[in-house]
């Protein structure tokens, strides 16, 4: 149960890191182009999203079959 709340904490960090990459263009201390940063927070994002909406369904079953 533990580890799908923290897939819900995990998630939320790909979206902060996401966000970061395309407002100040760098990721981590590489410095990206204007579309890389954005393809490459897109990305990050949708799999922060991903893996947020993987862990509420999976919180859901476990609930139902109690």
């Amino acid at each position: 149960m533990l580890f799908r709340y923290l897939s819900i904490l995990v998630g939320l960090c790909y979206i902060l890191v996401g966000l970061f990459t395309i407002f100040y263009k760098a990721f981590i201390v590489f410095p990206l182009e204007q579309i890389t940063s954005y393809m490459l927070g897109a990305v990050l994002i949708g799999y922060g999203v991903f893996r947020i909406g993987r862990a509420i369904l999976q919180i859901k079953r476990s609930n139902q079959d109690e």
